[in-house]
């Protein structure tokens, strides 16, 4: 998925004389035809994240459209207060294509685990933030990122993700895509947990229960008349995410219910618990250790199902 979004950015950048591309410390082969055909809108700084912050807001404010790339911990809580000052306060064009969201790096550990990373960051005016389900959804979004107003928040998955989405499906910032008409449940997510609660409605199926997928990639603004159709049809809706509970995907849905009046009781949220991991692994095993597989979220679903 990282990938595809560099890629793109290089696609966008030969078209496009405003675009940049400003990276942290990455890998030397990083977007080398980018570098050797457009050295002039290049840039590999050093392991300073709260300086690319700053040196990209700069560029916003020349005139350019600056991608800037690195570890997603580190363009959320190292430049947290470059991002709100430097950017949003500003209103600036500026892209964070922020690789390894919710437990990507698990064999990393707590340092390297974007747990929280939506939360901080729809927090922030002006600030956009959006989890594509998969890489070619990724090639409908980096274009449609190109002339949108104020800053981008980005959250890549680990590359390899299977692919779900359909051109058919279009895409807008801020228009939710559904992935599976819902029945009685309706299951709404973000990122590549989009694909695995499409896996889990089918397990749900075996078992007599029909469930739908919302795929919400753009978490802020947050596509409300979605939400709030499907909510009124079924008889559970289900937040799923790979990030904490707190601030996340679920609290959004939970907020833009409340604030249309909606009915709360129905819904169930299935999250990573409000903690630092003291394990180490891959992202399924973590995902699974938390009940956030296929076969767990429909576990969750049908023992919610079977309290009513």
């Amino acid at each position: 998925m990282r990938q595809t979004a560099l890629d793109q950015v290089y696609e966008l950048a030969k078209r496009d004389q405003r675009v940049v591309f400003v990276g942290s410390d990455l890998g030397v082969g990083t977007l080398k035809k980018f570098k050797a055909e457009m050295p002039d809108r290049f840039f590999m700084e050093g392991v300073a994240e709260q300086n690319i912050i700053g040196m990209a807001a700069g560029l916003a404010m020349e005139g350019f459209i600056p991608y800037v790339n690195t570890i997603a911990t580190f363009l959320t809580r190292r430049c947290y207060e470059q991002v709100a000052v430097d950017l949003c306060l500003h209103k600036l064009p500026v892209r964070l294509l922020a690789s390894g969201g919710g437990v990507v790096y698990a064999p990393l550990g707590p340092t390297h685990l974007a747990i929280e990373d939506m939360a901080i960051l729809r927090a922030l005016p002006n600030m956009t933030v959006i989890a594509p389900v998969d890489a070619e959804e990724m090639t409908r979004l980096i274009p449609a990122t190109l002339d949108y107003p104020g800053p981008v928040y980005v959250r890549f998955g680990k590359g390899g993700d299977p692919v779900v989405s359909k051109a058919a499906h279009g895409f807008a910032i801020g228009t939710a895509i559904t992935l599976k008409p819902a029945g009685r449940v309706g299951m709404i997510s973000t990122g590549v947990m989009s694909e695995r609660c499409l896996r889990a409605a089918g397990l749900l199926a075996e078992s007599g229960i029909e469930a739908g997928v919302l795929h919400c990639h753009t978490v802020k603004p947050l596509d409300v008349a979605a939400i709030a159709d499907l909510a009124a049809q079924v008889d559970l809706l289900v937040t799923v995410e790979e990030h904490v509970l707190t601030a996340g995907l679920g609290s959004a849905v939970l907020e833009a219910l409340a604030d249309r009046g909606g009915r709360l009781s129905r819904i169930l949220r299935l999250a990573l618990p409000d903690s630092f991991t003291r394990t180490y692994g891959s992202q399924d095993s973590m995902l699974e250790l938390y009940g956030l597989h296929p076969e767990g979220i429909a576990a969750s679903v049908l023992g919610r199902l079977n309290q009513t």
